[in-house]
């Protein structure tokens, strides 16, 4: 097995030619874990803007395909625990071999889904899916940063963001040139399984540093403010993704061409600040660039609510992005760092709960936004981003370093 004790990286390991080989491995693996993160975004991206077509093909109301949507929460709710259980039994190569070999085979399931409860069924396994490949990928990321010795951790989340642009660019092509969502998802998807399984053949054979024992107490109350982060943050993004169009729409009377540019620009700084960040975290520190991401993620949010002009909502909406952009990567690394936990199932734990604020959050945002109008409902969560520098501060010492 090509495996280390939790302590050993290529620098401590003694005999230069195995350090060396170390490092070469290390290498090959870090941009085997961007492509695969990369895939991953960009399946779901060719996903998400053919709901609509998809809908109106099945007949579904708007009611009855948030139902249907819902299947892939569940899929991934349920499967992102267990993938961190095995990947602390079997390491993470084996799980991201077959889980991007089978990402690109069940999203045309989604497109060539006949009815609603088929529909279901093919989003349920889609999320499973693609959870399980998201921890997995998570898990090898962390050890491959912790073998290089130095922060590469961030950029693999700019990988999965730059994904997400490709298959958005990709999703557009091919609808505008007449390709229905199955014809899509049939052309697209085999092809992202090659690249996933050819990229996960060069990860690190045995990649989930940990036991099977329990969490110790300062691990426990590490990943509750870890989570508690994770929340906040997959919240506030969330919030962005299915209200910024709203706010601008409704209450700075913009057109659809603002609400395409603030969600580019958010969509472009948060890509810019992942694959820029890990100079930033050997620079300041993992606990310098939480709370200073936070302050500049709620000073964003602040802006894009409080001031009536589409110009300062749209530019709000960027400098969120810039902010958010480092802070989920973080938890997860540092989740995957915390005493006595597995990788593996402490990244599950994460994972998990920012997913269900993700999905959950902009649903119980509208309920808000009806009691006290929607930039009330968005200065909310502009206040809960306001709490993660104090709960960056308030983290256990081994929990950032």
């Amino acid at each position: 097995m090509d495996s280390l004790t939790p302590l050993e990286t290529a620098a401590t390991v003694p005999g230069s030619d195995e350090a060396a080989e170390m490092v070469r491995r290390a290498g090959r693996a870090r941009w085997a874990v961007f492509l695969v993160f990369f895939v991953n975004g960009f399946v779901f991206a060719n996903w998400v803007p053919r709901v609509a077509e998809i809908r109106t093909a099945l007949g579904a109301s708007e009611g009855q395909m948030g139902l249907a949507l819902l299947g892939i929460a569940a899929g991934a709710v349920v499967a992102m625990p267990a993938a961190g259980w095995a990947a602390g039994r079997w390491g993470t190569r084996p799980i991201c071999l077959g889980a991007a070999a089978l990402l690109g085979l069940v999203l045309p399931l989604a497109g060539l889904a006949s009815d609603l409860p088929a529909l279901a069924a093919a989003l349920v396994l889609f999320g499973a899916v693609s959870g399980t490949l998201d921890v997995a990928m998570n898990v090898q990321g962390a050890e491959v940063e912790r073998r290089l010795g130095r922060p590469v951790f961030a950029s693999f989340h700019g990988g999965f963001s730059l994904g997400g642009l490709a298959g958005a660019g990709t999703a557009a092509l091919l609808a505008g040139s007449g390709a229905d969502p199955a014809t899509q998802f049939l052309l697209i998807g085999p092809i992202a399984s090659l690249v996933g399984v050819l990229a996960a053949g060069q990860m690190l054979r045995r990649a989930a540093a940990g036991g099977h024992a329990g969490f110790h107490l300062a691990a426990l109350r590490g990943l509750g403010g870890l989570s508690a982060i994770a929340l906040i943050c997959l919240l506030a993004e969330g919030a962005v993704a299915d209200w910024s169009a709203i706010l601008l729409a409704d209450w700075r009377a913009a057109g659809p061409e603002a609400a395409g540019a603030a969600f580019a620009l958010f969509s472009a700084t948060m890509a810019a600040g992942r694959l820029t960040g890990d100079r930033l975290i050997a620079r300041a520190g993992a606990r310098a660039v939480l709370t200073g991401g936070g302050m500049l993620a709620a000073g964003g949010l602040a802006l894009a609510v409080a001031v009536p002009s589409a110009t300062a909502t749209v530019l709000g909406f960027g400098i969120v992005g810039a902010g958010l952009s480092c802070i989920f990567p973080l938890t997860l690394l540092l989740a995957a760092r915390a005493a006595g936990a597995s990788a593996g199932l402490a990244i599950a734990a994460v994972s998990t709960v920012g997913y269900g604020a993700f999905l959950g959050g902009p649903p119980s945002l509208g309920f808000l936004a009806e009691a006290v109008t929607l930039p009330w409902a968005l200065a909310a969560v502009a206040a809960l981003l306001a709490l993660v520098p104090l709960l960056g501060t308030r983290l256990p010492p081994h929990a950032t370093t």
